[in-house]
C-alpha cells in the first residue's frame, strides 16, 4: 500500500513548523534571561558594591562608597 499524496505533503510541511517552534523556544529562553537580569540585577550590583567597599584599602567602611565605581 503506497502512501497518499496528502500524507506526504503533511510531512514536507513539518520542517517549517519545527523552525518556527525552535524560534519560539529561543525567544522564550531569551525572555526568561532578560527577566532574571532585570529582577536580580540590582541585588547583584549591590552585592558587588558592598564587596568592593569591604576590600577598600582604608578598611574604615563596610558600605558602598563612590570609590568603588
Amino acid at each position: 500500500m503506497e502512501p497518499t499524496p496528502n500524507i506526504d505533503a503533511s510531512y514536507a510541511s513539518d520542517s517549517g513548523a519545527t523552525a518556527v517552534e525552535y524560534a519560539l523556544i529561543v525567544f522564550a529562553i531569551a525572555a526568561v534571561i532578560v527577566a532574571v537580569v532585570i529582577v536580580l540585577g540590582g541585588t547583584v550590583n549591590h552585592l558587588f558594591q558592598n564587596s568592593c567597599a569591604a576590600m577598600n584599602t582604608d578598611g574604615a567602611t563596610t558600605v558602598a562608597t563612590a570609590d568603588c565605581g
